[in-house]
């Protein structure tokens, strides 16, 4: 059983180069912060629809299917979405301090 995160379910601190690295690709190829953010949604959600997935070949009894594999599925789509619901609180906190400054 492999319990290494592909690269696009790590969090962005942890993959190769970082958060340097991700911010000179953004700024290099035309991608941006909309495209990351487009990105990392993307790969919650794949994870999220992974782990349904699984989970509901293990309640058909697929013997190709181990309950280990399945829960570790659903660990990722949930720390996944927990991190999303983060940065989302974060932006949303973002944008109500600017929104209160006085110019």
């Amino acid at each position: 059983m492999n319990l290494r995160l592909a690269p696009t379910t790590m969090p962005l601190a942890m993959r190769p180069g970082g958060l340097a690295g991700q911010a000179t690709r953004a700024t290099g190829a035309g991608g941006g912060f909309a495209d990351a953010l487009n990105g990392a949604l993307t790969s919650v959600s794949a994870a999220q629809n992974d782990a349904t997935r699984l989970q509901r070949e293990v309640q058909l009894e697929n013997p190709n299917v181990s309950l280990e594999e399945t829960m570790v599925a659903i660990q990722k789509a949930q720390i996944g979405f927990q991190a999303t619901l983060h940065v989302r609180n974060r932006m949303v906190q973002a944008y109500t301090d600017i929104m209160n400054m006085q110019v």
